[in-house]
């Protein structure tokens, strides 16, 4: 399948195997990886998949966490696959000894920049495949064992058939033939490396020496119930249970092991290096830094460890932190830099011992850029919460003159904030975009539109308010959110899924949306979205999910969320409360102790959350601190179907700047770049500060009334409040000559 459902490689809606590859990426929106395809055939070699490949039957399929069982109906061939963190190992089941064969397609997917296929011995090939797709060249390197004595390797190339031991090409297709076979079963081995042939194969003989399929399977399995009961359910409803062991599932899978089991890696520099700490891959950091790493700092925290690790080493080889990286490339996917709030938020709770100072120096690189549209976001300042992580790396490290500029920058949202209309709101030229309609989906906004983007301030949630006119207009703005058609204009955009009003649960921007009702102290209302949004739109079906799984960002949600809280600001190490789903949750965590959360009170599903206890002692908060949860202990969440919990003003959740508050700068309300004869241009501030204006270059004035412009004209202007001065930005307006025209052919 390509385009969207064959971006991992399958697909529920699949019919058709065409083999089975052994690198994966897990519910992104771009297709990479499905290296090194084998499938097992009977009879006449083929090397197109059309002709190799085999309809299939989800009727017998069997998929499990560390194993995978299908019937191959072509040549009716049972296929078995388990892995390990670096080597796959398949058990195909023929009904004859003669004829068999493996198909290795090093063709497969991706434009081929280089291949490689080597015959070893009478029962070993190594070779490695260089791609370009999404990562621009992906170095795959393997080391295949069988079970059975080759007795022919043929290699197509551009249709010509060669016998050779060693083969080199862009396009090359193997048949690995086995005479007579002792026996109906084949058993293969394959060690991946990212580093070298001699990697593949260390790797290989490491952690998969023997031959017993069903010890090796055993031992994954026993790995994965090790790894799954970090988080241990009990509750009589099987059906919620299954959907949150499938999205804890889906948060182990990812990021992926990068580096050999002698330490060595492939950098960002597409150079070999080593590191004493595991590197790994797989960074779609736009999607997971808001629920996905903030959990893997509870239950994976050496992991989480690595990560920050892994981060030093891609900066240290690549010159730069990732945005989205892919198999030691930089993909240029997806906008911000958001390695940063994973960064802070693991030196703040202490994961990482790398010194702050040098944390400092890897941030302040991407946030001092140039390219990737960071010129024009220092001069205008239209992102936030990044550099509010900045900011904070900063004062922790008693740079002073650093946290002012970052504090200030994590106020940049106040610039783009139409307070008139309550919608972040694009500008061009200083120009509010008109016609405006929030619903619109277009370029301003990434994968979205202004309802989705207009609540992200996690950094400053009371300011916004202030700005929006206060608590009840920030309130009815949800609501309206909630109740809204859910209609969207523009462009279609395929990521805008899982709709409630324009609420979009199929997309990250909208992931923390349903909690900000405790900020207004209406917790009732966060907890009633909540409910709606786990019964809705995550079930035990094949599609589960309202949207892809963005390596685990959807299905972190569902396990904080069925928890009872949500990292609403990522790096601040607190999770405000929603509503808990089960009976007792048990986090054992790797420093050995344990936090309880139980559920007690009425039963019923739409009962509120009405006291919280923390060890035995009233708790008042409307969140919890990372600390509380590591130290261990219970968490009681009593329900009823009466007095939803409130909290006192000083038991909020935390979210205000209160160094240096900027001055938001003015916009034009009205008026046009570009006119005929004239154009009036209306200005205002976003807070009630003075406008200050000059017309090309004249003397400084407060503007009072519209301004009548018949020329070409460059208007500065800035926001003047309380002795305090916004950025002073520029408009430039051209007029048309008369007579000018432009005739098309």
């Amino acid at each position: 399948m390509d385009g969207w459902d064959g971006c991992s490689g399958y697909h529920y809606s699949d019919s058709i195997i065409y083999g089975f590859s052994h690198t994966h990426l897990s519910g992104t929106g771009v297709s990479d990886y499905a290296d090194v395809l084998l499938m097992p055939i009977t009879g006449q070699a083929v090397y197109s998949n059309t002709d190799y490949a085999s309809a299939f039957s989800h009727n017998n399929e069997v998929a499990e966490a560390g194993y995978y069982k299908v019937k191959l109906d072509k040549h009716n061939i049972l296929a078995e696959l388990t892995t390990s963190q670096r080597t796959g190992m398949h058990k195909y089941s023929f009904l004859q000894k003669k004829g068999n064969k493996i198909i290795l397609d090093l063709n497969h997917r991706d434009v081929v920049l280089d291949a490689y296929l080597e015959q070893v011995d009478d029962y070993t090939l190594k070779g490695y495949r260089i791609s370009k797709a999404w990562a621009q060249k992906q170095s795959t390197f393997f080391y295949i064992q069988f079970s059975e004595k080759i007795s022919n390797l043929e290699i197509n190339s551009n249709d010509s058939i060669f016998s050779a031991q060693k083969f080199k090409s862009t396009q090359l297709v193997a048949s690995i033939g086995f005479g007579k076979m002792a026996s109906k079963e084949l058993m293969v081995k394959v060690g991946i490396s990212f580093v070298d042939m001699n990697g593949a194969e260390q790797n290989l003989k490491s952690e998969n020496p023997n031959w017993d399929f069903e010890a090796f399977k055993a031992a994954n399995q026993n790995q994965w119930r090790e790894e799954l009961s970090s988080i241990q359910i009990s509750d009589d409803n099987e059906s919620k249970k299954t959907v949150f062991y499938t999205a804890l599932y889906h948060n182990l899978i990812v990021p992926n092991m990068f580096s050999d089991v002698d330490g060595r890696y492939r950098g960002m520099d597409d150079e070999i290096h080593k590191s004493a700490t595991n590197q790994y891959t797989i960074f779609s950091l736009w999607d997971t830094y808001r629920a996905t790493h903030p959990l893997y700092t509870i239950i994976e925290t050496e992991r989480a460890a690595d990560f920050i690790a892994t981060f030093k080493n891609q900066y240290n080889d690549g010159g730069i932190l990732p945005i989205w990286e892919l198999a030691g490339n930089y993909t240029g996917c997806m906008i911000g830099y958001h390695a940063i709030p994973v960064i802070a938020d693991a030196y703040f709770k202490g994961i990482t011992d790398i010194p702050v100072d040098t944390l400092l120096e890897m941030v302040l690189k991407s946030a001092n850029q140039d390219n990737l549209g960071l010129k024009a976001y220092k001069e205008f300042g239209f992102i936030s919460n990044d550099d509010w992580c900045i900011a904070q790396l900063a004062k922790a490290a008693g740079k002073d003159s650093v946290y002012k500029v970052f504090i200030a920058r994590a106020q940049s949202y106040k610039n783009i904030l139409d307070t008139k209309i309550g919608y972040m709101r694009p500008k061009l030229n200083q120009i509010w975009k008109a016609p405006f309609d929030p619903s619109e989906v277009d370029f301003n906004y990434t994968e979205a539109n202004s309802w989705q983007y207009s609540f992200y301030v996690p950094q400053d949630m009371y300011s916004f308010m202030d700005l929006l006119g206060g608590e009840a207009r920030f309130e009815q703005q949800l609501d309206d959110l909630f109740s809204a058609s859910s209609v969207t204009s523009g462009r279609h955009q395929s990521d805008i899924t899982g709709l409630i009003g324009q609420y979009a649960h199929g997309n990250e921007p909208s992931h923390h949306m349903a909690y900000l009702y405790n900020y207004v102290n209406k917790s009732q209302k966060t907890q009633s979205y909540v409910h709606r949004i786990v019964n809705e739109l995550y079930t035990d079906q094949p599609d589960g999910l309202c949207g892809n799984e963005d390596c685990g960002q959807m299905s972190a949600w569902y396990v904080f969320s069925t928890m009872g809280f949500y990292p609403v600001n990522p790096a601040n190490g607190e999770y405000v409360f929603g509503k808990p789903f089960f009976k007792k949750v048990q986090i054992n965590l790797e420093n050995g102790k344990k936090f309880i959360i139980e559920k007690t009170g009425e039963e019923s599903a739409h009962a509120f959350l009405s006291e919280i206890l923390l060890n035995g002692e009233k708790y008042t908060k409307a969140y919890i601190n990372h600390k509380d949860i590591m130290n261990g202990g219970v968490l009681t969440f009593k329900m009823s179907n009466k007095n939803p919990i409130t909290y006192a003003s000083g038991d909020m959740p935390n979210s205000k700047i209160v160094d240096g508050a900027i001055i938001p700068v003015p916009a034009i309300r009205t008026g046009k770049s570009v006119f005929r004869d004239t154009t009036s241009i209306i200005m205002e501030s976003i807070d009630g500060a003075k406008v200050m204006y000059s017309i090309n270059g004249s003397e400084e004035k407060e503007y009072v009334e519209p301004i009548l412009i018949d020329s070409i004209t460059t208007i500065s202007m800035r926001s003047l409040k309380e002795g305090k001065t916004s950025k002073t930005l520029f408009s430039k307006f051209y007029k048309i000559p008369e007579g000018r025209h432009i005739t098309l052919d």
